[in-house]
């Protein structure tokens, strides 16, 4: 091959690997604006936490039903138009919100919401998670986890353009949708590795569970954190009579943490390995969280709990990903990605109700104290998770 084709080559790489993270970013922003946004304005309409909760749920019910079918479409169509796809229904279902407050209305649309983020995410990590190199794994989906760690971070701040109209931050985030898909536009499709002939999609599921069964909880964990905090610590942060303002910049600062520290682990997890990485963080982030409560309304200590905790557990749903990737064949991976991204679902339309209901009939604390609970136990079935194989993909 000339050194000009090299070159080519390279550079269509290099953009299709930028623009597939500026999708991450702009997908991230969505997820990071809607849920405390339509939080906000149902506790502003009088609609009870844990009505709340289960109106913020539906889009992670949306992402579950998507993960049961979103593998065929992906290996039928390629990565490309699927990502279109998603992002198109997400654009169009955003841009209705401002036309109605219908409880019934919001749930369908959340869910059509989740469908479309589900979609354009589950064919982003795969295509980068398949493409990336084993030596260097760890760093390439970490650029993916601190891509959608900078649009999560972001997004909340679009609260502050309420004041400019209702229809506004929805509008906002339908332009960076609209501008990303352009650029995906101009990427040139492929396809996952097909399973060989013959090997039943149940014995894909099953042999994943029984190799990496401790690498497909971070997702769960992830999704539970993510909702609960962007769907029921704005509701919290109203009652311990935090402002709009405060809150979506603590919501910010748990972003910013993710961002600091997604790197430096993803590379630390080439080096010394995913596992002992993953307790550390579990550990460090259940500490974190258990003395949220303790904090009351200092702000300084706020932030500081808010970073820390963020930063630890905001890589657990892409350093898992990577740990699935070292240990299972290449052409079960999309399996791994369909599960790991149910368990994501799962725990995510429990957060938000889990944490309406505690709330409302236990502790305005519960929500930080369940998190705390749930990311120590992870960190203890660590010591006990011993892998079979080491599968490096080539």
């Amino acid at each position: 091959m000339s050194s000009s084709s090299i070159a080519s080559a390279s550079l269509s790489t290099n953009y299709r690997l930028i623009t597939l993270l500026l999708v991450v970013i702009v997908a991230g922003m969505s997820q990071g604006l809607l849920l405390p946004l339509l939080s906000i304005l149902l506790e502003d309409a009088g609609v009870s936490s844990d009505m709340n909760g289960i109106n913020s749920a539906a889009m992670y019910i949306g992402i579950f039903c998507t993960m049961f079918f979103v593998e065929k479409p992906v290996i039928r169509f390629g990565y490309k138009k699927v990502i279109v796809a998603g992002v198109a229904l997400v654009t169009l279902s955003t841009l209705l919100f401002p036309f109605t407050q219908s409880l019934a209305v919001w749930f369908v649309l959340r869910m059509l919401v989740g469908i479309g983020d589900s979609s354009l995410h589950y064919a982003t990590q795969l295509w980068i998670v398949s493409s990336s190199p084993p030596d260097r794994r760890g760093r390439f989906i970490s650029l993916y986890g601190m891509s959608y760690g900078i649009g999560f971070s972001i997004g909340p701040l679009g609260i502050n353009l309420l004041p400019l109209g209702r229809a506004v931050p929805f509008l906002a985030s339908a332009l960076f949708f609209a501008i990303v898909l352009l650029l995906v536009l101009r990427i040139r499709n492929e396809w996952p590795e097909r399973t060989e002939k013959g090997e039943a999609t149940e014995n894909r599921f099953f042999r994943t569970y029984r190799i990496a069964w401790f690498v497909l909880i971070p997702g769960f964990l992830y999704g539970l954190m993510e909702s609960s905090m962007n769907s029921n610590f704005p509701l919290y942060g109203l009652r311990i009579d935090l402002s709009q303002h405060w809150i979506s910049l603590l919501l910010l600062s748990f972003g910013v943490g993710s961002l600091i520290l997604q790197l430096p682990l993803g590379i630390w997890s080439d080096r010394i390995g995913r596992k002992p990485i993953l307790i550390a963080c579990g550990i460090v982030g259940s500490i974190a969280f258990l003395l949220i409560p303790a904090a009351g309304g200092q702000l300084w200590l706020l932030f500081l709990l808010f970073i820390i905790a963020g930063g630890v557990v905001g890589s657990f749903y892409s350093l898992g990903l990577a740990y699935a990737a070292d240990l299972l064949p290449k052409a079960i991976l999309p399996a791994a990605n369909v599960i790991a991204s149910i368990h994501f679902s799962i725990g995510s339309i429990l957060g938000p109700s889990l944490g309406g209901y505690g709330i409302r009939y236990l502790s305005i604390h519960s929500i930080f104290l369940f998190l705390g609970a749930a990311f120590l136990l992870f960190a203890l079935l660590g010591f006990v998770f011993r892998p079979k194989q080491t599968l490096q993909s080539s």
